[in-house]
């Protein structure tokens, strides 16, 4: 199977370490992943076992935005300049498209294989929102260079991207929600932990999206007995305390083969609640959602800010699919 997943929840629900575990998981079963941390808490590295030097080194997806259009416009004659392009612009006749297991320039500038106990995995990361970006642009612009290769990445199969996503509901506008084949919604056992499902299953339910929730810090059959009333068929599986996790945390995490049975289990029907999707891949409603989130964007400041008219980037012939070959 060829898959996109994100994980999403409201800030400290777990997201990053559930999502950090599942990739693990992965790769322990010989799957390539690129893994992608686009929350500005910037703790995907650390979650897959990088001291905080090494975190701290990896180089910021954001500050490669020029570097990135370059490349991913290639020779599409509908794109002038990269400073053109915004984070929704969709790619068409002649744009570069990113493989997963490829070398290229945009993975050369920002993906660092990360070594885990059951193999190698590319990270990409956003960067951190620092003091720099305050009063001068929304941290948006960071997680445009996310949305900018997710538009233009095509998985192939037994491939899998898996992204770690900004807290909350930030992805709604751009339509970075629409991405994923899977969705996973991690969510504690309170009122503030499901709200975020609620707002996410309204958008999902209008696009198409599928939505799984993940009940994270499940102590009981009361924790468990709320998840079922607040989110229903929904509920997918659901995590408790775990000793590893734990030791992870504390920095000293032990081999992943001695990760519990029942989480092991657990992120076995993640994967298999994922690779079921795999069957519904529409990549026509995908390329469409991806223009009507663009021409949404460029109407409301894209155009403005670049002084150009966005519309005229749509390629009406052209749709986003693993037969496509890249451009020149």
């Amino acid at each position: 199977m060829n898959m996109k997943i994100a994980f999403v929840g409201k800030g400290g629900s777990g997201k990053t370490t559930l999502s950090s575990l599942f990739i693990r998981h992965l790769a322990a079963e010989g799957a390539p992943v690129v893994a992608v941390d686009a929350d500005i808490n910037q703790h995907l590295g650390a979650a897959l076992g990088l001291d905080e030097s090494e975190a701290a080194a990896l180089p910021a997806m954001g500050e490669h935005l020029r570097l990135i259009k370059d490349h991913l416009r290639g020779s599409n004659p509908r794109i002038a300049s990269a400073d053109t392009m915004i984070k929704t612009t969709p790619p068409g006749e002649g744009s570069r498209l990113l493989r997963v297991q490829e070398d290229n320039p945009v993975y050369d500038a920002c993906a660092r294989p990360v070594e885990l106990d059951g193999g190698t995995v590319r990270l990409l990361v956003t960067g951190p929102f620092t003091d720099a970006d305050l009063g001068v642009a929304c941290y948006h612009s960071k997680t445009g260079a996310v949305e900018l290769c997710l538009n233009h990445l095509v998985d192939g199969p037994g491939e899998y991207v898996v992204v770690d996503m900004t807290a909350g509901s930030d992805s709604f506008a751009s339509g970075m929600f629409t991405r994923f084949d899977m969705t996973f919604l991690v969510a504690e056992p309170t009122r503030k932990g499901v709200s975020v499902y609620r707002q996410y299953k309204d958008y999902a339910r209008d696009f198409g999206v599928a939505l799984r929730v993940v009940g994270n810090k499940v102590q009981g059959p009361d924790d468990l007995d709320f998840l079922r009333a607040e989110v229903g068929d929904d509920l997918l599986v659901t995590v408790g305390h775990s000793d590893w996790v734990r030791a992870m945390e504390k920095g000293r995490p032990p081999r992943f083969a001695a990760l519990e049975g029942s989480d092991r289990l657990a992120l076995r029907t993640l994967r298999e609640a994922a690779d079921a999707t795999y069957e519904r891949r529409d990549w026509e409603r995908y390329t469409r959602q991806m223009v009507h989130f663009h021409l949404k964007n460029a109407q409301s400041w894209g155009n403005e800010r670049t002084g150009a008219d966005l519309a005229a980037q749509v390629d009406p012939g052209f749709v986003l699919g693993e037969s496509v070959t890249a451009g020149a």
